[in-house]
């Protein structure tokens, strides 16, 4: 405990002597998401603003994530007994985010990974152009019906994460963990950076996404892969009061049987959240269920009324190839908000997957609990501390390591975003 207790001292330490000097002021972008606490429970960008375009902009930001980690883990045979974890911390973690405001009502966003479980070495993670007015194109273009579609509608396209679902707004981008009240995504993580086009429909709390993607993570002209991926969302997203918010989406995603893979739950190369655990592989925690060809859709419902949030997850994806199967993903988190400024919170989360890699295939079934609290030092300074269990249980994982397998323990986090 001793040790323990001075790799915390020395962890909180040297985050408070970075705080000064990891903030810069900024100006502000149009339809743009705060990477902050300003940005927290902001889902698809508004499609209002009160910022002038007063030329061409480059903000520079960037993120920064470390963790400390202290997890022990089991499984049948006692096998990862000898793999024993220390109490230690992890690789930091760090993006580069270029934000470019190129005129009036057209953002462009880049992000680099400078440094990643999965990668040491910087990288290029993705990017995309957003669209809000087309008077970019020729003065008075926009007059008319165009003038007014643009006011409810937001053209995206990139090499980037696509709408499908909610959990992508809470979840962490490497190190760009500050909208994620806990340290781990959730188990079937739906991220993916690929070729995009996506239209946003926003009016008086009416969201529609229509969009298109080739599913494709690493792209080849050659490789014969001519897969083609279709997606989209409804919902309703409403201040109903100065107390209450409401909003309730469901997403689909649909890609044909022309890929070679299909990447919606294992796209994210920067890898998972926690370290070195089961197998020591870097992807290790989540679960994907590897279908070459999907269907999948996702409920969400989020509410918060005063200081208490609630952000749920339905979730099924299924095999569209002759041996069938399928997934189902149920997700619930609870947190209070606190404070002047609801600097504080403390919440839990519900994660569980289970079903069958084919039809004739025995079941799977992961589940996860996280209970943790978190201070916002400032808007751009995040602290978290969980307490983190995830289990493996029925047949489908006999004669691996993964038989009765568990791990548990706590982690702390530490974020800065700007």
């Amino acid at each position: 405990m001793k040790s323990q207790a001075k790799y915390i001292t020395a962890f909180l330490l040297a985050l408070i002597m970075g705080v000064s000097s990891a903030y810069a002021q900024q100006k502000p972008l149009q339809y743009f998401r705060a990477p902050g606490q300003d940005g927290l429970n902001v889902f698809e960008t508004p499609k209002t603003t009160d910022v002038e375009f007063d030329g061409l902009y480059v903000r520079v930001g960037g993120d920064f994530a470390l963790q400390f980690q202290a997890i022990s883990q089991d499984n049948a045979d006692n096998s990862l007994l000898a793999n024993e974890l220390a109490n230690n911390f992890n690789l930091p973690t760090a993006n580069l985010n270029l934000d470019v405001q190129l005129e009036d009502g057209l953002r462009m966003h880049l992000r680099t990974y400078l440094s990643s479980k999965h990668h040491s070495e910087s990288y290029v993670k993705g990017g995309y152009m957003q669209v809000d007015k087309l008077d970019f194109i020729s003065e008075g273009f926009a007059e008319g019906f165009a003038e007014g579609l643009m006011d409810v509608l937001t053209i995206r396209v990139g090499m980037d994460q696509y709408n499908y679902g909610d959990t992508h707004f809470r979840r962490s981008d490497n190190a760009a963990a500050i909208y994620n009240p806990f340290v781990g995504n959730y188990l079937m993580d739906s991220f993916s950076t690929e070729p995009f086009i996506e239209f946003t429909y926003q009016n008086n709390g009416i969201i529609g996404v229509i969009g298109a993607t080739n599913g494709r993570l690493n792209q080849s002209p050659t490789d014969g892969d001519n897969g083609f991926v279709t997606f989209g969302k409804l919902g309703y997203d409403k201040q109903m009061n100065e107390d209450l918010r409401f909003r309730l989406t469901g997403s689909f995603y649909n890609s044909t049987d022309k890929g070679t893979r299909d990447y919606l739950y294992g796209g994210d190369r920067a890898g998972s959240r926690y370290y070195a655990i089961l197998s020591g592989g870097d992807f290790e925690g989540r679960f994907n269920p590897r279908f070459t060809s999907q269907s999948a859709f996702q409920i969400n419902p989020f509410v918060k009324f005063l200081g208490v949030e609630f952000f749920g997850v339905y979730e099924i994806a299924s095999n569209n190839d002759s041996g069938g199967g399928s997934f189902s993903q149920i997700g619930a988190e609870v947190l209070y908000r606190f404070g002047s400024a609801e600097d504080f919170y403390i919440g839990g989360r519900y994660n569980s997957v289970t079903g069958k890699s084919a039809d004739n295939a025995p079941t799977q079934t992961v589940d996860r609990i996280n209970v943790g609290a978190g201070w916002f030092l400032t808007s751009n300074v995040l602290t978290k501390l969980e307490y983190v269990s995830q289990s493996y249980s029925d047949d489908g994982w006999n004669t691996t390591v993964y038989e009765d397998a568990e791990f548990s323990g706590i982690m702390l986090e530490a974020v800065i975003s700007f």
